[in-house]
């Protein structure tokens, strides 16, 4: 038991010593804030589920670092936005505009659930319209009957 303790005390001495510096506040609240609901809009490109404000990522980190570049320079939210579609494509928004070559991605799912609902609906109907299975005869209950009662019979 004392050795633990022992252990422990000397890990918490050490604890210290792995400690980073604490990051440094952002120099202009405004130009943060600014940057921020930009980086909101912005999909990372690492970790690609999530939004650049959110993500730790090395190239997340730059691409911040760039907006506050861009937003000091005195461009506006839309010259920004422009500048990053620009440079790595509409991947890079959240939303992509609604233009010819993303229908597919905007329009697709509506077009596959009609396309799935069309397709339950003939087969409903298809299955209504065969009516029940046809009655079997003596022969075909008597066969029937003897794989029931031994099923090693089955060849």
């Amino acid at each position: 038991m004392r050795i633990w303790l022992a252990f422990l005390l000397a890990l918490q001495c050490l604890l210290p010593a792995y400690a980073n510096e604490a990051a440094p506040l952002a120099e202009d609240p405004a130009v943060e804030k600014r940057m921020v609901a930009i980086s909101e809009e912005l999909r990372c490109l690492v970790c690609q589920n999530e939004s650049l404000a959110g993500s730790r990522a090395d190239l997340a980190m730059d691409l911040k670092r760039e907006i506050r570049g861009l937003i000091k320079a005195g461009k506006s939210d839309t010259e920004i936005m422009d500048f990053m579609v620009s440079r790595y494509g509409d991947f890079v928004r959240f939303r992509p505009p609604v233009n010819p070559v993303t229908w597919l991605l905007w329009f697709g799912p509506f077009v596959l659930l009609v396309g799935a609902v069309f397709v339950l609906v003939r087969m409903v109907r298809g299955s209504q319209r065969s009516g029940p299975p046809p009655a079997l005869d003596e022969a075909q209950r008597a066969k029937a009957q003897s794989l029931l009662q031994d099923p090693d019979k089955l060849s």
